[in-house]
């Protein structure tokens, strides 16, 4: 068999060298490593016969694993014909550690072999850490690497910064996260990226406190996030096929399910963190419960059940014997608005915090009415403020 080893370039089809089509298409057939969806639907519109379910795992095989090297090239050498292409992500050259020990147990097979670069990752890569906002004069471009140096420097020149633990930097983590988060529903690009500049800093800052510790450091936890990302998507860098979300969500948690982590939980509500917002937990937990079918067939059971919880409000409210029963049914409302939320497609703590600013707009435009009158809204009557409100509504959306 002749194989041809052929970069496929960063991953993008509008990065493939002309070159690299030309011998994939001589080949006719090729096994492509790690290339996303749209890079396979390109070869294959160019007439290129995509060969899957060669490779349990293809990052294994690119890392260049010695059980997944020969257990691939015993597959590929029982497929038979005279010609087939690998490609791989990048240039073969440079972005494929798996490279010589593929092409020793190739040789062992008595395969010829010939290789065929392609873009370097680098490439992409380059263009996407380039700066596109234009910086004050007096601002400098700086990398990633650069960003972890100025870390280290900040803890051992700096009297807060060296003060600061895991613990201490917890509400400031939770502080930059809902401001990305505000950032994100004013529509504010700019406050946008600042915010997530910040939420950036409390992740390297950690990193950087585990590294002291000699617990891990930012290139462990870069590791950890692309080996699971890669582990959970093997319809994006494997052979899986998944059809739509639904399909995604069940392949999600299964692979989930299966990774120490998972093993170790006794509920698959375990995982969903207990200091998130009550309406974002509650929200988190029935999805998790749906998609395992425990839910509403639709939204009028929803409503018959929000029904139901409110007339049980109203007995234990008559009955004035007992607080905690009238908190827990109330609990049970909140949470079956919660389900009604979710049966609609919205997310709770989104409508919630909405719902928070119109009525801080609405009263602060009837703060603003009474002043501009000489007055305050506690010298209003209950009329006089229900009329300001009506007209809040109208003016202060």
């Amino acid at each position: 068999m002749f194989v041809r080893i052929i970069g496929l370039g960063p991953g993008d089809p509008a990065y493939l060298t002309v070159g690299s089509i030309n011998e994939l298409r001589a080949s006719r057939r090729a096994v492509a490593l790690l290339a996303p969806p749209d890079l396979q639907k390109a070869l294959e519109d160019a007439g290129v016969e995509i060969v899957r379910n060669l490779v349990p795992d293809a990052s294994l095989l690119v890392r260049g694993s010695t059980e997944a090297v020969e257990h691939f090239v015993e597959r590929l050498h029982a497929l038979g014909g005279e010609t087939i292409a690998i490609g791989v992500l990048g240039n073969p050259l440079s972005d494929f550690p798996g490279l010589p020990p593929l092409l020793r147990a190739l040789e062992a097979y008595g395969h010829k072999t010939e290789l065929y670069p392609g873009m370097p990752r680098a490439t992409l890569s380059a263009s996407i850490t380039m700066p596109l906002v234009p910086l004050p004069p007096q601002s400098a471009h700086y990398s990633f690497d650069d960003l972890i140096e100025i870390m280290a420097r900040l803890r051992a020149g700096c009297p807060w910064d060296k003060e600061q633990t895991h613990r201490t930097l917890v509400p400031y983590l939770i502080e930059e996260t809902y401001e990305v988060v505000e950032a994100i529903e004013h529509g504010d690009d700019d406050a946008l990226r600042d915010e997530l500049g910040d939420l950036l800093l409390q992740i390297v800052f950690h990193s950087q406190l585990g590294l002291e510790t000699g617990k891990f450091t930012v290139a462990d936890v870069v590791d950890a996030l692309s080996n699971k990302m890669v582990r959970r998507h093997p319809h994006v860098f494997g052979d899986a096929v998944i059809e739509d979300v639904d399909a995604q969500w069940k392949s999600w948690e299964q692979l989930k399910s299966q990774e120490a982590t998972g093993q170790k939980r006794k509920s698959r509500l375990e995982g969903i963190p207990k200091h998130l917002g009550a309406l974002q937990r509650g929200q988190r937990m029935q999805e998790k419960a749906a998609r395992v079918g425990f839910d509403w067939p639709n939204i009028s059971g929803v409503l018959d059940k929000l029904h139901e919880e409110l007339n049980e409000l109203a007995e234990a409210r008559r009955e004035k014997q007992d607080d905690a029963h009238v908190r827990e049914e109330l609990g049970d409302v909140f949470f079956t608005i919660v389900n009604l939320s979710r049966a609609l497609g919205i997310d709770a703590e989104t409508a919630m915090r909405e719902a928070n600013e119109k009525f801080y707009r609405r009263f602060a435009f009837m703060e603003e009415r009474a002043t501009a009158d000489g007055k305050s809204l506690s010298d209003l009557s209950l009329d006089e403020l229900e009329e300001l409100w009506q007209l809040a509504k109208t003016q202060a959306a």
